[in-house]
């Protein structure tokens, strides 16, 4: 049988063949959990990819190589998003899979007001939906998501606000806010913070900070690292991220 990797490959390598063949006429950003009120340009496609990352949580220990965010922008300021994450186990474990491909979703961005991200004046508004896509040796089932997000660019930082609503694959419901804060967008590095409180019916309750630098190399290519603390009901959480965004 395919091992994961392989699979994973085929599905990365699926994914940046039909994406164009999609467009007639990209619920995260890295380094972040949240995102943004804008999107790709008709016919520009953007890869966020993770090729290094590190995840504690509590005693389990795993790699997150690679983590892959794929934007499409299609007319009428929307794209379309693919994302997914392969996530190694480290240690001994008695039970399971050692790989599995999880945080897989589906989403269409749309703006709905544009604003000060599109060189505009005041909030750049915009949503993000899609459906939670069945993991492999993770998560069984599938799901649904909806966000709203409301952007700000002032000449000494930049805000984004995400409220958004989480159908899970364990069929709860999921209330999700975060918000960004960056440095100025002139600075060629400019330092990052994200803050979230996430709720479930389940009873599972998340606060998570990150702290982090993008570089942007280019117009086109940035890098970007962040740390990232968190605790999820008596459970600690900490995650190392770092890669690149290139767009085309």
């Amino acid at each position: 049988m395919r091992s994961v990797e392989s699979y994973c490959r085929l599905v990365v390598s699926g994914a940046l063949l039909c994406l164009p063949i999609w467009a007639p006429d990209a619920f995260a950003l890295r380094p972040y959990d949240s995102t943004d009120a804008s999107v790709a340009g008709p016919g520009e496609f953007e890869l966020e990819l993770g090729p290094v990352g590190y995840l504690r949580e509590g005693r389990e220990k795993s790699f997150i190589a690679p983590a892959v965010i794929a934007n499409f922008g299609i007319s009428g300021d929307r794209e379309i998003v693919l994302e997914g994450k392969l996530k190694t186990l480290q240690g001994d474990f008695s039970e399971g899979y050692r790989t599995s491909l999880v945080d897989t979703a589906l989403s269409l961005k749309q703006v709905h007001r544009r604003g000060s991200l599109q060189d505009g004046i005041g909030p750049s508004v915009a949503s993000e939906c899609g459906i939670l896509l069945p993991t492999i040796h993770g998560e069984s089932g599938a799901g649904a998501s909806c966000a709203g997000i409301v952007s700000q660019r002032w000449s000494a930082a930049t805000v984004h606000l995400n409220g958004a609503l989480v159908r899970t694959r364990e069929h709860t419901w999921n209330r999700f806010l975060g918000v960004i804060f960056e440095g100025p967008y002139e600075w060629a590095v400019r330092p990052v913070l994200e803050i979230i409180a996430a709720r479930d019916t389940g009873g599972l309750r998340t606060n998570s900070a990150l702290v982090g630098m993008i570089w942007r190399s280019r117009e086109k290519l940035s890098f970007d690292v962040g740390v990232r603390a968190a605790r999820s009901n008596d459970q600690n959480i900490a995650e190392i991220r770092a890669g690149f965004t290139w767009s085309f």
